[in-house]
């Protein structure tokens, strides 16, 4: 094993301490809510993280592509959730899957979907675990909790001799807010929408076992889960500058850093130029409209002491602008002469990870560990 200071840079660090900790504080909110917990794994698309989310006690995962699928299901992970609308062309995908034992299920939240999956069943001789997609916030996809076509979409899946398996949404306008107040509400609108969804199915004569919610900040707000079987959430195994913005953490909670070298200044500018550009801190300027702009990232010494006011401010493909907040610093080249290595933060750690194709653990022992992570959908 290597330590940080024989890394190549840029590199994605992982603190094992701080993430251990998060997953931690996560279970133990699931646990004292008394709901079974599902995490989403396309953060960090890692078996490494994703066993250390299991033995905390979390029961099966999340997943944004079949690629992630077929590669957890390798890894000995059966029960897994593929949380974005299915089209026709995947189902072969799916049906393979299923076939060597992968207990997938599926989501849909349109008519004409839910019948391609009854027509495909029903040629192929098989059955799927669908789940009705509901939208509880307006923000992306799904069906409205009192829309007629959440009971057509049932339909169309029982006519293909199908069942309805449970219902999902994601409240992903919670990274809107800020305030925990406003949290408390959107978690609960996420709750008692959901679970209205799932009463409708089940007054009309159908099958809806399971009542799926989640997304970080709604999950870490939610002051209590009638009704709800399980949870998913994502980003707060690491955590990030977006979700810092939001106040579910603070910075010394993020687990990803990005490592890298000052290779030189542009001193009447008050610039110190990096190694890392958006290539390995990806384009998310997720804090561009929240409290705080970070710019591309939270700059930190090597160690991850956090170096208040400065940030990368600008970011190229591979070069990286270091800056002072406010006034430009004349002194920038003494304070990180070419050499000195710096850790920078990321907006949003799922965008910043799928930059690398592995990540450097870092364990209690200063000894780093190398974690793959996958590709690909």
């Amino acid at each position: 094993m290597q330590s940080i200071s024989h890394l190549n840079t840029p590199a994605a660090l992982v603190d094992v301490v701080r993430m251990q900790r998060n997953i931690q504080r996560m279970q133990d909110r699931m646990n004292a809510l008394g709901v079974r917990f599902r995490p989403h794994v396309k953060t960090a698309k890692s078996v490494d993280v994703t066993r250390a989310q299991i033995e905390a006690g979390a029961q099966g995962i999340t997943v944004s592509t079949l690629k992630e699928a077929e590669q957890f299901y390798a890894a000995g992970i059966g029960d897994i959730l593929y949380a974005v609308g299915i089209v026709p062309t995947k189902l072969p995908q799916v049906l393979a899957l299923r076939q060597r034992g992968c207990d997938l299920k599926i989501i849909t939240d349109n008519v004409t979907s839910a019948k391609a999956i009854g027509d495909f069943a029903k040629a192929h001789h098989t059955e799927f675990d669908v789940w009705i997609e509901i939208d509880t916030d307006g923000h992306r996809s799904g069906i409205k909790p009192e829309d007629p076509v959440l009971l057509d979409v049932a339909r169309a899946l029982e006519d293909g001799g199908l069942r309805v398996g449970g219902v999902m949404t994601h409240a992903g306008s919670s990274y809107e807010f800020d305030q925990h107040d406003a949290l408390v509400a959107i978690a609960e609108q996420e709750r008692a929408s959901t679970v209205r969804a799932a009463e409708r199915l089940r007054a009309a004569g159908f099958d809806c076992p399971v009542v799926s919610v989640g997304s970080t900040p709604t999950a870490l707000s939610a002051e209590q889960l009638e009704g709800v079987t399980e949870v998913r959430a994502g980003v707060y195994v690491f955590f990030d500058l977006v979700m810092r913005n939001v106040g579910v953490c603070t910075a010394d909670d993020i687990a990803l850093s990005v490592l890298t070298t000052v290779i030189g200044h542009q001193e009447e500018k008050g610039w110190a130029i990096v190694d890392a550009g958006w290539m390995a801190m990806s384009r998310d300027r997720g804090t561009q409209k929240q409290k705080q702009d970070f710019g591309y990232g939270q700059v930190c010494a090597e160690d991850g002491t956090l170096l208040e006011g400065y940030i990368m401010s600008g970011a190229n493909q591979e070069h990286g602008i270091v800056s002072r907040l406010g006034e430009a610093d004349a002194d920038i080249a003494r304070r990180f002469p070419v050499g000195t290595r710096l850790r920078i933060l990321p907006n949003h750690a799922c965008a910043t990870g799928a930059q690398h194709p592995e990540y450097q653990a870092m364990l209690k022992t200063s000894e780093l560990q190398v974690w793959p992570r996958f590709y690909g959908w």
